[in-house]
């Protein structure tokens, strides 16, 4: 009874199958939905279809002549100064290096031909949107071999509807800088109006208060107003005896006051990376540049001592960079000596970009022993420009609304350890190293302390005031030590170096599940450079 039970349900599985099987045979011998128009040509439309067939061929000719046209930019010629004697990449060469391929999506190519003022190719510039290590990314890459990269109106035209674009999607945007100004014969199609030059700057500064990346490639001349685009964008990379920025080159200043100044010196990496601080990122060469750009666009890199450091060459005695902890993306800033001021401004920026993209901020604190002192007037300039520096820095730490943690590696002393945020700024978590020393200024240098005049006056003798110098530096090295603080819950305790990647990764994973922001949207404003 059970057998035949068992083939009884057999038998209709197979016969459910079977139906199943020829259904789905019925279905795929449907026709399509659509109707297929199947109708032959009548021979009374032969001619309109010979005509249209005609105009097709001739507007298709027409499109190749014209896209070989601006795909030679500014001629053979112009092309071999750039390459041979100026020694740059072509523009599409750059966007090679730069792209994860040559897929991406051109905007406007024609653009710039057929104009009252003559044909300029591509507008002298390329714009499209391009894949980033897998991130769309809109590019503003200007031609130099086209007018050697001066901006005509519709060059200007286009590179706005680019920001544009990027502003629309919220897509990152990446400039390739090789201009030579604006065209002053067409200037008041250029400078005056509202959709004119300005505006490009507005954008920008639009852009980075609604938190759209822009990064910036110094890899040619940049001059008068296109000097703004790589100081206004987040971050810029500039390329070694290529890259210049300057409002007025070196025949500008021959002409105004008759002094003889080479590019480079006058306005060239080495001086923007050390110097100004313009730029961000120094590279030898343009392989370099682009490499580092597509660095910064994902804006991380793995575990393993890789670090992408941040304004590498100016305000050194502060480092300051990117890198994971256990997959956490961070904002890293470090003491490297006296917090000058070329290295409060460049902390400053950088924890204001952090602040900008969301990114927690890891602060290692070795501050120097004790406040430089002031003993002439140079000092005194020097130092107080330290300190709005530092003022700025100490705002900018503050008002940051990412988390932010500290450890003390070294020294804790002074106004630079509040810049640093010290435990008065609020870090979300605060570690010691056992080596670490917390005071108001370190052990051994309780001479920089002023005393009050009714002791001085007392304490006439130098006897006496080496006295109370030793009596103090005793009481500082006591008091200073990280047990001391760790006792007094000036911390949230002593952690081993060792320790230190364990303990980052654990508030890291802890500070991912809050939400540190009392709204979803909040108002922002544009990023400061220094």
């Amino acid at each position: 009874m059970y057998r035949c039970i068992v083939r009884l349900a057999e038998q209709r599985w197979q016969c459910s199958v079977r139906c199943m099987s020829s259904a789905a045979k019925r279905k795929r011998s449907l026709h399509s939905a659509f109707p297929v128009l199947e109708q032959p040509l009548q021979p009374i439309q032969q001619h309109v279809y010979e005509a249209n067939l005609q105009n097709s061929n001739a507007c298709h000719k027409k499109y190749i002549e014209l896209t070989d046209k601006a795909m030679k930019g500014g001629g053979e010629k112009a092309i071999a100064r750039h390459t041979q004697r100026n020694r740059k990449l072509l523009v599409r060469d750059r966007l090679r290096l730069l792209l994860d391929d040559e897929d991406f999506l051109e905007l406007s190519l024609l653009a710039g031909l057929g104009l009252p003022y003559g044909d300029i190719p591509a507008a002298g510039c390329l714009t499209g949107i391009g894949r980033i290590n897998g991130l769309w990314c809109v590019f503003i890459a200007m031609d130099a071999t086209v007018k050697g990269g001066t901006a005509y109106p519709i060059t200007v035209k286009k590179q706005l509807r680019a920001q544009e674009v990027a502003i629309q999607n919220r897509l990152p945007c990446v400039y390739l800088v090789d201009s030579g100004g604006a065209f002053l014969p067409l200037q008041s199609e250029i400078f005056p109006d509202k959709n004119q030059g300005g505006r490009t700057f507005y954008n920008q500064a639009i852009m980075s208060a609604m938190k759209i990346p822009q990064v910036s490639v110094v890899c040619g001349s940049c001059t008068a107003g296109g000097a703004y685009i790589p100081t206004m964008a987040e971050e810029t990379v500039m390329v070694h005896r290529i890259g210049t920025i300057f409002l007025g080159g070196p025949p500008l200043v021959k002409a105004a006051t008759g002094e003889e100044v080479t590019p480079e010196d006058l306005g060239g990496a080495t001086l923007h990376a050390e110097v100004s601080g313009c730029v961000d990122h120094f590279s030898w060469d343009e392989k370099e540049a682009y490499e580092c750009t597509r660095n910064i666009v994902v804006s991380r890199l793995t575990d393993g001592s890789r670090f992408q450091e941040f304004k590498a060459r100016y305000g050194t005695t502060l480092i300051t960079g990117f890198a994971k902890i256990h997959g956490n993306l961070v904002g890293i800033v470090a003491n490297n000596g006296e917090l000058s001021y070329q290295a409060a401004l460049k902390g400053s920026q950088f924890v204001q970009l952090c602040d900008q993209r969301d990114i927690p901020l890891l602060f290692l604190q070795n501050t120097v022993p004790t406040a430089a002192p002031t003993l002439t007037t140079t000092q005194a300039e020097m130092n107080t420009n330290r300190l709005k520096a530092q003022g700025s820095m100490m705002s900018a730490v503050a008002c940051a609304s990412v988390p932010k943690i500290t450890v003390v590696i070294g020294g804790c002393h002074g106004a630079d350890s509040y810049a640093m945020c010290g435990r008065a700024f609020d870090p979300n978590f605060l570690f010691l190293w056992p080596n670490a020393r917390v005071s108001m200024t370190a052990p051994g240098h309780a001479a920089s302390l002023p005393c009050p005049d009714s002791e001085a006056e007392e304490e006439e003798e130098e006897g006496k005031k080496k006295k109370q110098e030793d009596r103090l530096n005793k009481r500082l090295d006591e008091e200073s030590s990280a047990f001391f603080s760790s006792g007094r819950l000036w911390d949230d305790g002593v952690i081993l170096p060792q320790d230190t990647r364990k303990v980052l990764r654990d508030c890291l994973d802890i500070i991912k599940q809050q939400q540190y922001q009392l709204t979803t949207e909040r108002v922002r404003s544009a990023l400061l450079r220094v």
